[in-house]
């Protein structure tokens, strides 16, 4: 194994011989520790008879392994004063916990058997396919959730960065013991796991307990997700509902690319807070809905940017030309005041996010699976502060280049086709 510093406060590193990396960062003032592994893969690195199957896997790591039922996991944890919990999203999936420092070993321990011991009992992987297709039902009962579900999918169609995350019921049901190893076997490897804690942690139990629980498993060639392909087009959903929810979008860019911040700022800028040009003219001045905002999503290979917004069915058509005049005078005048508050605010939610061991793991976890290293906060603000006014009306101008996408259900017979919207982006 190797080891390395990082001068941000303390973060060691070391590097497991089969490639998984152990992050730690001591933080003295607080008694607590927070830890996790986080694994390179997700929603997008299934094939097409595996939708849905990353999310089934995070659910049924807490069913049981070969040494401890449901229950135990859960007392194990919960004896020490501690939590649990994982998430799935597009590129990644965590499986974290909390506990007192001197607690490390008991939730390692945890987090170790939930992730080489799983047991998969029939039982309760057919309740907890039970379960998950009650989530399903839940998101197609609420319009502004299904409607960003449908945007991606119409971003990036037949692909699987743009499939739901939790599956379709037909292939939440056909997932066996035998489908959920295989999938383990392929994407659940070293190299593209980080084990991370912060907070009353010592590098060296962290080391030997990861040896220990992780150094066993066999190190397999990380496999790439296919290439995001952004497509763009429109999907429209006519239901009998009180309102409108629809989202617009064009292709975003990277997290990797040189000009992610631009656009990251220029979204915030238009529709990113109560401040911004959308919020202003959409909500304040004309009532036209009770909340829109802006968005950039960036994956590693591929990003999106939309406004999503819900209005009565007889404003949908003002609402979109608002919408649309709002981003192009964007792309023409954006001040200087406004980027001065955008780039403030951008700082303060960055290290916000790093004022809790919880926020320190994710973000150091994120940063080695994405870039092999930890991203120092300053590195990322110099790049913030070296963009000026132009910098981001010209990530604009390109941003409103591109074919739009668009969402749409509820009463939205009277909203304009997508040429006249793809039309009123390049004017």
């Amino acid at each position: 194994m190797n080891q390395h510093f990082v001068h941000e406060k303390r973060i060691e590193i070391t590097t497991l011989s089969n490639g998984l990396m152990v992050a730690t960062e001591r933080m003295p003032a607080i008694a607590t520790a927070t830890l996790g592994v986080w694994v390179g893969t997700g929603s997008r690195h299934e094939q097409a008879h595996e939708h849905g199957l990353s999310h089934l896997i995070e659910h049924m790591a807490f069913k049981g392994t070969a040494r401890r039922s449901a229950r135990q996991i859960a007392e194990d944890i919960e004896n020490v004063g501690g939590d649990i919990n994982a998430a799935t999203s597009v590129e990644y999936t965590s499986y974290t916990a909390r506990v007192l420092g001197e607690n490390v070993d008991v939730a390692l321990d945890v987090l170790g058997d939930i992730l080489i011991n799983s047991a998969f009992d029939g039982g309760e992987l057919a309740r907890e396919k039970g379960v998950i297709l009650q989530e399903y039902a839940a998101v197609e009962d609420t319009p502004d959730d299904l409607i960003y579900d449908a945007f991606m999918e119409t971003a990036f169609p037949n692909q699987a960065v743009g499939r739901p995350i939790l599956g379709t019921p037909e292939t939440i049901r056909s997932f066996d013991e035998a489908a959920i190893r295989a999938f383990l076997a392929r994407e659940y490897t070293p190299g593209k796991m980080v084990l991370a804690a912060a907070g009353d942690v010592e590098h060296s139990q962290i080391v030997d307990l990861a040896e220990r629980l992780f150094g066993g498993m066999p190190a397999v060639a990380p496999r790439q997700p296919e290439q995001g392909r952004y497509a763009g087009g429109e999907r429209r959903i006519s239901r009998k509902l009180e309102q409108a929810n629809l989202v617009l979008g064009l292709p975003g860019l990277s997290f990797k690319d040189p000009g992610y911040y631009a656009v990251h700022l220029f979204a915030h800028m238009l529709g990113g807070g109560l401040t911004s040009r959308l919020w202003h003219e959409v909500r304040e001045t004309r009532g036209l809905a009770y909340s829109i905002d802006s968005f950039h999503w960036p994956f590693s290979d591929c990003g999106l940017f939309g406004i999503g917004a819900g209005t009565a069915g007889s404003d949908v058509r003002e609402l979109m030309d608002v919408t649309l005049a709002c981003m192009a005078q964007a792309t023409r005048d954006i001040s200087e005041i406004e980027l001065v508050r955008a780039k403030a605010q951008m700082k303060v939610a960055l290290l916000t996010a790093l004022e809790t061991p919880g926020g320190r793991i994710e973000r150091v976890a994120r940063q080695l699976l994405s870039w092999g290293r930890v991203v120092a906060s300053e590195e990322i603000i110099r790049k913030v502060d070296a963009l000026d006014v132009e910098h981001v009306r010209d990530a604009g101008r390109r941003l409103l280049q591109g074919a739009p996408t668009l969402a749409a259900i509820g009463p939205i017979k009277e909203l304009s086709s997508l040429d006249e919207i793809a039309a009123a982006l390049r004017t």
